[in-house]
């Protein structure tokens, strides 16, 4: 091998090295820059404006007639799609199921009977506790989402539990299956349960009417 041979292929070796350090070091930077940019969009924004219009809703489902039937601001159940006051002076009763003498389970039984408005049943059937009524009726979004996030107010249920409250409780299913002459919801049970994810995951977000 000649002298400039050697020479000619010791500073092609060099500038390899120089190379190769330089896309290294170019190669960290950029991994640098883009853990920084991760990192800085980590955890990500929580979108109140989402959040207040899933919970807008929400707020449908809960305030229509298969809901707020159940949720009264006073003691007596409503009934029918356009909430009159339940017939019979039915009353919510020390544990939500009725008084003495005209318990709830009277009539409703463990399903719907069958035919146009007939008593609709669950096994469960029943109001709200005196202690918690979670009253839907009557209720601004404001007050209402206010309600539903409030421990004091919803019966000690976390967020989780409020999903699943909402997604698998078989009473709170029985809205979307209300039986012969009812109407449904406006939205359907996955569609709800859907909004108020997204109501929580943009922070549970409040409207801000009063």
């Amino acid at each position: 091998m000649s002298w400039f041979q050697a020479h000619t292929r010791e500073g092609i070796s060099k500038r390899h090295a120089v190379i190769l350090r330089a896309l290294a070091i170019a190669g960290v930077g950029a991994l640098t820059f883009s853990l920084a940019v991760s990192l800085k969009a980590w955890p990500p924004k929580l979108d109140a404006e989402a959040s207040r219009a899933a919970f807008l809703q929400v707020y449908r489902v809960l305030t229509s007639p298969r809901c707020q039937n159940c949720h009264p601001a006073g003691d007596a159940p409503l009934q029918g799609d356009d909430s009159h006051v339940h017939l019979q002076n039915v009353k919510r009763g020390p544990d939500g199921h009725g008084v003495y003498g005209m318990r709830c389970d009277t009539c409703h039984q463990i399903a719907n009977l069958p035919g146009v408005h007939m008593p609709p049943g669950n096994p469960r059937w029943g109001l709200p506790s005196p202690e918690h009524k979670m009253v839907f009726v009557g209720r601004s979004p404001a007050q209402l989402c206010a309600q539903i996030k409030d421990p004091k107010q919803n019966g000690g249920r976390s967020f989780d539990a409020l999903i699943d409250h909402i997604a698998n409780d078989d009473l709170v299913g029985w809205g979307w299956n209300p039986g012969e002459g009812r109407t449904l919801p406006p939205l359907s049970r996955p569609d709800t349960v859907a909004q108020l994810k997204i109501w929580i995951a943009g922070g549970a977000a409040c409207p801000s009417n009063p």
